[in-house]
Formats: C-alpha cells, structure tokens, sequence
C-alpha cells in the first residue's frame, strides 16, 4: 500500500509495527489536534500553516544563534531558509484563492503564532530528542522529526477536516513535507 502511494524505500519488519525500533512519530494521537478545529475554510487552513512554518523558522534562528560551531550555524540558516521558501508558497496560495490580494505584511498581521510544527513546543522538541546542537548530523534529525511530526499532523487533521477543498490544501501541504523530508535526507546523506 505504502510503496502505491510512492514511497520508495518500504521494509516490512517482522513483527510488525511492535517490533519496530527506530524511532517514530511521539506523543499522543491528537497531539497538535487543537490547532485545527476541522471546521476551517480553506483561507483559514493556510493562516495556521503559516504560522506552524513561522515558528519553526523561529526555533532555527534561535538555535542558530545558541550554536556555536560555524558548520551547525551555517546549517541553522538554511534550514531556517527552507521554511522561508515554504511560507512563501503558502503566502502565494493564500492570494491564489483569495478574493482580494493581501501583501505579506498584511497576511502576517492575519496569522496567530499558534506552535511550532508538528505540535510541540520548542523546548519539547529539544527534551525529547536530546540533540547535540554542535552536530550536523544531530541537527539535521531534529530537523527531520520535526518535519516527520508536521507530515503525521497534517496527515491526521485531514482525516477530520470537512471541507474538501480545505483537506485538498491540508494534503498539498502534507506531500510538501514529504518533499522536506527528502530533502533533509539527501543532505544528512552529504555530511
């Protein structure tokens, strides 16, 4: 089923899902639930997006900042890029479905800063994954939790959200951390 749906690297472990020992998505099933009601128009979908993506890029600027290895700065920085680039495109997909163009500014001004992607807080993330943050390769798995948190949350709200366009946005966003995902393994597969 999994490898119809375009994965390429499926395993079946003995045993099955008990017997899996690496790691997974944590916390409870409705971890991050709270953000989206399941009511949302599609407009609204976008916002909360946006400011899971924001707060993200905020963890990365600050951990940049508390590192103190140039390499892991540096690899902050991009990060903290990449999830620029991904709030651009949910900025320009707002306006494409928007009835009247809204600039950044005053799209940012509609936006709640709600959490960080996947859920957790940043704290959270950092206690649960013990990273050494003076690591590429600690960096980058973070990174990739992180990323793999946001893919099951959004996969999990489109499962309760009513609208069909709103879940057909909530999708979209989802297969985009897929794409963020791979990413992060191409460059975890560079160190």
């Amino acid at each position: 089923m999994l490898a119809g749906k375009g994965f390429r690297k499926v395993l079946n472990v003995s045993g099955g899902i008990k017997a899996w020992n690496a790691k997974t998505a944590i916390g409870p099933q409705d971890l991050g639930m709270d953000l989206f009601n399941g009511k949302e128009a599609p407009l609204d979908i976008l916002k909360v997006a946006y400011s899971l993506e924001q707060g993200l890029r905020d963890f990365y600027i600050t951990m940049e900042k508390q590192a103190s290895h140039k390499k892991v700065k540096d690899l902050f920085a991009k990060l903290s890029d990449i999830e620029v680039k991904h709030q651009m495109s949910i900025y320009v997909a707002y306006n494409d479905i928007s009835t009247k163009d809204v600039s950044k500014d005053e799209f940012e001004k509609m936006v709640e800063q709600k959490a960080l992607e996947g859920g957790l807080t940043t704290k959270e993330y950092l206690e649960l994954f013990g990273t050494n943050l003076n690591a590429e390769a600690d960096v980058i798995s973070l990174a990739m939790s992180i990323e793999a948190q946001a893919l099951d949350l959004y996969q999990r709200v489109s499962l309760n959200v009513e609208n069909l366009e709103s879940r057909q946005i909530i999708n979209k966003i989802a297969n985009e951390e897929k794409a963020h995902l791979a990413s992060l393994g191409k460059l975890m597969d560079s160190l």
